[in-house]
């Protein structure tokens, strides 16, 4: 498994890719007239699907097979954006509706609100893609299993 610190860096690239793709995706939608969550939940299935090969193989450089990575990537992912973008896009256009209505509407309800819960997303996906996800194959033993097999 890779580095933490080289791993956060390669993330942080691959995070600027799939975060284009979806924000990107979803202000296109969004501005065709698509209702904000249906948008949301498109642009983020194709950043999701770009996320998982990239940094299964380039970021952590997992050693885990696609089987066994790619149920728990989904989980993590689907909640990371179809349950905590969704309840923060919601809550930021709220807060930004009664704080700042002198905003334009667009940058109320679909711009300010996305880039919050884009970086919401983000903390929680690495926090959980290092520790679980991806990471190496002899790391599904328990410590103390690899402890016992020491000299």
């Amino acid at each position: 498994m890779a580095d933490g610190r080289a791993a956060l860096g390669r993330f942080a690239v691959v995070g600027v890719v799939n975060t284009a793709i979806d924000f990107v995706l979803f202000g296109l939608l969004a501005l065709a007239g698509w209702p904000l969550l249906l948008a949301n939940f498109v642009s983020t299935s194709a950043g999701m699907t770009f996320s998982f090969f990239v940094n299964r193989s380039w970021t952590f450089g997992s050693t885990r097979s696609i089987r066994s990575t790619v149920l728990p990537f989904l989980l993590v992912t689907a909640v990371g954006l179809w349950v905590i973008q969704p309840l923060v896009i919601v809550a930021v256009g709220g807060l930004l509706d009664a704080a700042a209505p002198s905003l334009p509407e667009q940058l109320r309800q679909v711009w300010v609100p996305k880039a919050v819960a884009i970086g919401v997303g983000l903390v929680w996906n690495f926090s959980w893609y290092h520790r679980s996800v991806f990471r190496a194959a002899d790391e599904d033993v328990s410590d103390v299993s690899r402890e016992e097999r020491i000299p």
